[in-house]
């Protein structure tokens, strides 16, 4: 219900926001059971150089596709706002143009492909053992490029509108697919580490399909959206803008996870292979947190459309107490069952040996970026991303400073500056919140 001044209140209750966040949640869960599949396949086999293959290309295709991921929290932030303010061409033209890139970008990768192998193995420097393996997987797997992004667009879309069931049973069938023809590859066709690949390609492609079918049902794709429309030069130069700096912010973080690695990787394949194994166990809390964040990008997002302060504030309330609060307590679990956690992942005992070492610090990491989750849904939401993209890169020159300087602090100064790289962006962007909040809400 409209009111005098142009607001359209939404809905930012407790069980409006549990209703957009659980369902994210439930899907996620099912998101790191993909690495953790692809880990433990390949490690039941014994072989170190394969384990640390498999870590090494999981950075390098976070950093591929998580980086270009920029699209589903653009396209999300994006397509709630429109939604905020009872605009359904907005929605579709966001969501096209989104798929546009997402097409123009995946055959990118796929045409560079020999350069980013050549560039992973320079910065990297692995093992021959594990460089043959790792050029193998990356070779085949480059080809969902287009379909993987396609998926971002996909799933922002849904977020984006609110549809986070929908969006649940898309990730659902994408990534039981995936492990499914996992460990059909591994297990029962000796496919090795190339099956492992094809399996992620198949899966992608199948989400894709499935996704848009889906789209097109609700509305979202239109035949009546004229390209003029979609290369419309203002909206087009926002919805770049906005991928581009959360593209930045994205890359920054990986590159973080990826000197992570290749710090990991100076000091041996166990070190690397031990450090895989933490970053997986990281990556299922992660996941688990991304729900608020979800649920505050699509709450916030929807506020800021329908000029909805005081709904805004409740959504981003929300989103920090419960990512504070998660976070604690799956920090105390990771610590209470990492070690059975590593045991399952591999049955190497020098990895495992190494892993229970640095389990402690693995264990912290949830509480230490919770607020970073938080932050990012609103500031997704609301498209702050000029501020989220700046915040990052001073976090990851903490990070590379405290790097240098991991010396001082013997073996676990890898760890503690992951941790306080962690912590530095959610404080960041709480200092900065209410000047954002200003800016978009005047009084």
């Amino acid at each position: 219900m409209n009111t005098t001044d142009g607001v359209r209140p939404i809905e930012a209750s407790l069980t409006r926001f549990l209703s957009l966040a659980l369902p994210v949640m439930a899907a996620n869960i099912t998101e790191p059971l993909i690495g953790i599949v692809d880990t433990a396949a390949i490690g039941r086999l014994g072989d170190v150089a394969l384990v640390g293959a498999v870590a090494l290309s999981a950075v390098l295709f976070e950093f591929l596709f998580w980086g270009l991921g920029a699209l589903r929290m653009s396209t999300a932030g994006l397509t709630a706002q429109a939604l905020g303010a009872g605009d359904d061409r907005a929605i579709a033209l966001a969501f096209a143009r989104a798929l546009l890139l997402a097409l123009v970008l995946g055959s990118l990768l796929i045409i560079l492909q020999r350069p980013i192998i050549m560039l992973a193995m320079m910065i990297f420097t692995p093992s021959a053992a594990v460089g043959d393996a790792a050029t193998l997987y990356i070779a085949i797997r480059i080809w969902s490029a287009p379909f993987a992004l396609m998926n971002y667009a996909i799933l922002g879309s849904l977020v984006g509108q609110g549809r986070t069931g929908l969006a649940l049973m898309v990730q659902v069938l994408l990534n039981l697919t995936k492990i499914a023809l996992t460990i059909i590859a591994v297990a029962f066709l000796d496919g090795g580490i190339a099956g492992v690949a094809m399996a992620t390609v198949i899966a992608e492609m199948t989400g894709a399909l499935i996704g848009c079918v889906i789209l097109f049902r609700l509305g979202t794709i239109r035949v009546d959206i004229s390209w003029r429309a979609m290369m419309e030069p203002a909206e087009l130069g926002r919805m770049l803008a906005v991928n581009r700096d959360v593209a930045i912010r994205t890359c920054a973080l990986l590159i973080a996870f990826i000197i992570f690695t290749a710090q990991g990787a100076k000091r041996g394949d166990v070190t690397l292979a031990a450090n895989g194994v933490l970053y997986q166990m990281f990556l299922a809390a992660a996941y688990v947190l991304d729900g608020f964040a979800t649920a505050a990008e699509q709450m916030c997002g929807q506020a800021l459309g329908s000029r909805d302060a005081r709904g805004f504030r409740a959504a981003s309330r929300l989103s920090v107490r419960f990512s504070l609060g998660f976070g604690l307590a799956l920090s105390g679990f990771l610590y209470a069952t990492g070690v059975l956690f590593v045991d399952l992942m591999t049955a190497h005992e020098a990895i495992r040996a190494e892993a229970y070492r640095f389990l402690p610090f693995a264990a912290l990491t949830p509480l230490f970026g919770a607020a970073a989750f938080a932050y990012d849904g609103i500031y997704a939401g609301a498209t702050w991303t000029r501020m989220m993209r700046n915040l990052m890169l001073i976090a990851l020159a903490l990070f590379v400073g405290i790097i240098y300087l991991g010396g001082l602090f013997g073996p676990y100064g890898l760890w503690a500056a992951m941790l306080i790289f962690l912590a530095a962006r959610g404080v960041g962007q709480a200092v900065f919140y209410n000047r954002e909040f200003a800016r978009s809400f005047p009084s």
